[in-house]
This record gives structure tokens, sequence and C-alpha cells, in this order.
């Protein structure tokens, strides 16, 4: 059996000492976080966890993998200095400084939906109402636009339509644009790549 990985090891230590640094009470608005027992209480998507210097964990005490808890770290350590207006919707590549990711978003968030809900888009929907997922007033025709509280301030949308006789099946997750402020373009990948696995799993 495997230990855990060192890097790994490293950096969660080092996120939960700059956490230990924080004023919790002072950013818990502008995120929409709750402040309890020395920590905060973040939803993502359709699970609760809680942050604090001395670790992240679900509601059940276990902590989650490499992903969640690097997203959940930035998330407290990027807050931004006021709150950000910028709620027009927009993909991943029309956030700040996300090309170099642009290929990985595609190849291993959207088009895995795209493939493994072709021809299924009820479980589809199934599949994104157990992960909180509501309808969503986004412009254009497609068979499923469903929205996420991936975070408290980082709503997502997802856009799917099937496969018809002229085209396959598509899928596009789409962020407020004040994401960028909230998460860097790693984490906004990884938060993706999370939802992705969760629906097809």
């Amino acid at each position: 059996m495997t230990g855990p990985n060192p890097v790994f090891e490293s950096t969660y230590t080092d996120y939960l000492s700059r956490i230990g640094e924080i004023d919790l009470h002072s950013i818990a608005d502008c995120l929409g976080v709750r402040v309890r027992g020395g920590g905060v209480d973040i939803k993502m998507f359709d699970k609760v966890f809680h942050v604090s210097s001395r670790g992240i964990v679900d509601r059940q005490g276990a902590r989650p993998g490499f992903d969640v808890c690097v997203i959940l770290c930035r998330y407290l350590l990027m807050c931004p200095a006021r709150l950000s207006l910028g709620t027009d919707w927009v993909t991943y590549n029309g956030l700040r400084d996300s090309g170099p990711l642009t290929k990985f978003f595609q190849n291993e968030v959207e088009l895995p939906i795209a493939t493994h809900f072709s021809g299924r888009v009820d479980e589809l929907g199934v599949a994104c109402r157990a992960l909180g997922g509501y309808s969503a007033d986004i412009d254009g025709f497609y068979d499923l636009v469903l929205g996420f509280s991936a975070l408290p301030m980082i709503p997502v949308v997802l856009l799917f339509n099937d496969r018809d006789d002229d085209f396959p099946a598509s899928a596009s997750l789409l962020f407020q644009r004040r994401a960028e402020q909230y998460l860097d373009p790693e984490c906004l990948a990884l938060l993706g790549w999370y939802l992705s696995g969760r629906l097809i799993d």
C-alpha cells in the first residue's frame, strides 16, 4: 500500500497554515461561508465541508480528495477585497489566463459529459439534480440547461445538446466572469473536472 503523496501533504500543510492566519469572520460574507468551530463551512455542489487550520473534513469527518482540498483552500486564500459584480456568463476559455488549460477542459470536462450522456439526456437531468442542479435562464436552444452552486460565489451552468442525425452530443460549462476573481484557472478547471466526474459516477 502506498502512503500519502508527500508533495500533496506538503502543499496541504502549507495551505492550512496560511488559512490559520486569516481572520475568517472578515471574509465570510464576501465568500458566502459560515464561520463555525474555529473554521468555516463551505458548500460545494451538494456537499458541505469544514475547513480550518486543523484540516478539511466532510460531514462524516473524512478528508476529501486532493482536488477538493485545493479548491476549498484556494477559495479562502484568494478572497477578493470586494464583491465582484461581473455576472455575465462565459465559457471556460473566456476566463482570464485560461488559455493553457482550455484543451484539458474540453477533453477532460465537457467531452466526457457529452459522450457519456449521449442519447441519455433524461439520465443527465437526474444526475444533475442529485448534485443540486436547478433550472437556469440562458438564451439559446438546448436540450438541457441546469445551473449549480459550485461554490457559494461561483455558480456554473451546464448546457447540453443531445446527438441528432447531423451532430454528436455536446456539453459546455459556463462560469460567471467574476469566477476568475475567486479561483485561479487551474482551480476552476478542477471544479469542472470534479463536476464531470460526479455526474458520470
